[in-house]
C-alpha cells in the first residue's frame, strides 16, 4: 500500500529508529513499510497517524500500488 512515511519522516529529521521508537516497533519493520513490501497492521498504522498528527488516510492510500 503506498504510504507517505519516508516523506513525513525525513520532514521532521527523524531516522527510521527514531520513528521506531516512537511506535514500539523494529527499525526493519518502517523499512518495509516504506518500502512497501509490507502494510502494516491496524493497531500500528494508528500508532503511525498519532505520531504524525494525522488520520490513516492521509499517510496511506490502499486504492493504488506502485
Amino acid at each position: 500500500m503506498r504510504n507517505r512515511l519516508r516523506e513525513l519522516r525525513a520532514a521532521r529529521r527523524w531516522s527510521q529508529a527514531d520513528l521506531a521508537g516512537r511506535c514500539g516497533v523494529s527499525r526493519q519493520a518502517i523499512n518495509a513499510i516504506e518500502t512497501e513490501k509490507y502494510d502494516p497492521s491496524l493497531p500500528l498504522a494508528f500508532t503511525l497517524a498519532d505520531v504524525f498528527g494525522m488520520t490513516i488516510e492521509e499517510i496511506f492510500d490502499p486504492g493504488r500500488r506502485s
